[in-house]
């Protein structure tokens, strides 16, 4: 039984126990009392009686004449007149009671009185004896009317009582619900905060719980900042922080076999003519912070990572990775803008900065991508003017001439439904997690993924009215397969209080098969969205859905963040995974990432394995689930 029953129970028989209690003592005193008055009248009744008998001849007519005389008057049950010898000389007795108090109560009171008594004197011998006993039932209905008046009072007081309590009850009910919420969050390991109660005890409890969730957020944020800061040692030239060599290169091999609208973008090529010119001229200091400068500047162009990919492939040589991004032209004057302020910095070198720019889309050939630029930017640095950059362009087939073409050509296909793809998340043993769903839509008759389409969805600000049709999608395809499925949602859509009002109502029409559902969020949220996010999984998580997070790889640090959230799992992004059983650094990050979030009871999953080399290894250093093109479930 819960502590408020209980409490409930209290209050109940606290006011039942005063109410029986009062009326007990009331009807008992009320009782006494009467008896004692009806004695003395009896005796008092009976003396005056006699007193006037005695004074009277003791003609037999007489004397019942003044007995009925004084019966008639309707005070009195029986009066009696008895000779010397006890026999009966002139009775009279009142009919049975007929008043409106009910029975049980007179049962339940019943006056114990004495008759009153008194000698009757002929002269100077005694006639008789009179015995008198008084008329209860105006007794009964005075104590009658006062336990209905008693009753009706702690009928009133009881229901202020209750009132009060219920309030009470509310004021000490509230904090304990989210105490105990608070207690259920940290033993899923979801370490929460609340605002303290002004109970004393629940005060106390929660300090120490508050305690705890801080101790946790502070250890997830310092073992989050030692992995952040071993991967920078091992993945990052020291000098200028761009990705080493072999990391960039996995990262941008991952990124041009996947599907996802990332898979989409520019190359960057810069190459610092003369370098060792110019440490002579600057100095190695001053040359240092010029390659700073330039790995800034440019990774200011990005605004869809939360850390730009730079890479720096040589002493000379750096690469940027450009997401998103499909307008040639205006990068280009964003790169010669850039450039302009690079060499401003140094206004006392001669500096050149050829550069190279190529867009890539998903599944070109890493190998054809890195010809095409060494190529442009042989022909940069053979330009003899001061902008020294060559555009490589591509053909690319639109499907749609227009934006008002493209707008309404996805408002069509969202509306007659994507079809979602199925790829397997296994275990170590092989086991189903669930299955990655990617969505792809009908566009000019064909069914296209999500590197074609997701850009203009999130130009037009669609991706709510998509996720939202993915979801009927996969709540369609679970009534025929119930299998576990993974869906992603943007962070536009989880920000969005329509769509999360929609979804939920959309999955309370469902229970059974929403809890077939996991939803996934990227990496990159920003704290509003980290805050939606946490609003998100407190209105679905009762319904049985889960929550993971993707393509997590730099934004690991946001997980002491997350810690609150009540992730199941985690995936980490392919770049991690790309060539893992190759690279004992790579290894020690993973198992470090996967150490910690073991900690908080969160899966994690390798995304993008490419072989089963890739997934051994995977699974010897720590890691709970793969998928990826080398992934295969029979």
């Amino acid at each position: 039984m819960s502590l408020i029953k209980q409490l409930w129970l209290a209050i109940i028989a606290l006011l039942l126990l005063s109410f029986v209690g009062s009326l007990a003592i009331s009807i008992t005193t009320s009782r006494d009392y009467i008896e004692q008055e009806v004695r003395i009248k009896n005796e008092d009744n009976a003396n005056a009686l006699a007193l006037s008998m005695s004074q009277l001849d003791k003609e037999l007519v007489t004397l019942e004449l003044l007995i009925a005389a004084q019966f008639d008057t309707g005070y009195y049950r029986r009066i009696t007149l008895r000779d010397t010898d006890g026999s009966v000389l002139i009775e009279r007795v009142a009919d049975t009671y007929t008043g409106d108090v009910p029975g049980w109560f007179r049962q339940l009171v019943e006056f114990d009185v004495p008759s009153g008594t008194a000698t009757i004197q002929d002269g100077w011998r005694q006639f008789g004896t009179l015995e008198l006993e008084s008329q209860h039932s105006f007794a009964y209905a005075s104590l009658w009317r006062s336990m209905l008046e008693l009753a009706a009072w702690f009928l009133l007081a009881g229901a202020i009582s209750l009132a009060i309590a219920t309030m009470v009850v509310r004021g000490i009910k509230h904090p304990l619900s989210r105490v105990v919420a608070q207690a259920q969050d940290i033993s899923a390991r979801r370490f929460t905060t609340i605002k303290e109660p002004r109970t004393l005890e629940l005060r106390q409890v929660t300090q120490a719980m508050n305690i705890l969730s801080a101790n946790v957020h502070q250890m997830l944020s310092h073992e989050s900042y030692k992995l952040d800061e071993l991967r920078r040692h091992l993945q990052h030239d020291r000098v200028t922080g761009a990705l080493n060599r072999d990391v960039f290169m996995g990262k941008l091999s991952s990124q041009l076999s996947s599907d996802d609208a990332r898979a989409t973008g520019m190359l960057v090529m810069v190459r610092v003519q003369e370098l060792e010119t110019l440490n002579e001229q600057l100095g190695y200091a001053a040359t240092d912070q010029l390659l700073m400068t330039l790995v800034t500047q440019l990774g200011q162009l990005d605004n869809a990572s939360s850390e730009p990919v730079v890479g720096r492939l040589n002493g000379s040589d750096f690469i940027f990775m450009l997401p998103l991004i499909d307008d040639v032209e205006e990068l280009r004057i964003q790169v010669m803008a850039a450039l302009v302020e690079i060499t401003a910095t140094v206004p006392t070198a001669e500096l050149f900065l050829p550069t190279a720019i190529v867009p890539y889309a998903p599944h070109d050939e890493r190998a054809m991508l890195l010809a095409t630029l060494d190529d442009a930017l042989a022909q940069a640095e053979s330009l003899t003017s001061f902008e020294q950059v060559v555009v490589r362009q591509r053909e690319r087939v639109s499907l749609y001439s227009s934006h008002a073409e493209w707008r309404a050509a996805l408002e069509t296909a969202i509306l007659a439904g994507p079809e979602l793809a199925y790829f397997p998340v296994v275990d170590v043993n092989g086991d189903i997690l669930h299955y990655e769903c990617p969505a792809r839509l009908q566009l000019a008759g064909k069914w296209h993924t999500a590197g074609v389409f997701i850009p203009w969805v999130t130009r037009f600000d669609m991706e709510p009215a998509l996720d939202l049709a993915v979801v009927k999608k996969a709540l369609h395809n679970l009534q025929s397969d119930l299998k576990p499925v993974g869906i992603n949602l943007s962070a536009a859509s989880i920000t969005n209080t329509q769509f999360v009002n929609d979804l939920r109502n959309l999955l309370v029409a469902h229970p059974l098969l929403a809890k077939q559902l996991c939803f996934e969020v990227p990496a990159t949220l920003s704290t509003h969205a980290i805050g939606s996010l946490r609003g998100l999984c407190t209105a679905l998580r009762p319904l049985g859905c889960t929550f993971g997070i993707e393509h997590v790889g730099a934004e690991f640090t946001k997980l002491a963040d997350l810690h609150d959230v009540g992730l199941s799992y985690l995936k980490m992004d392919s770049s991690l995974i790309h060539a893992l059983h190759t690279s004992n650094e790579q290894q020690t990050i993973v198992r470090g990432m996967a150490t910690l979030c073991h900690s908080l009871g969160i899966q994690v999953i390798g995304e993008g394995v490419a072989d089963d080399e890739e997934l051994v290894c995977l699974f010897r250093v720590g890691i709970d689930g793969a998928t990826g093109p080398g992934v295969h479930h029979a």
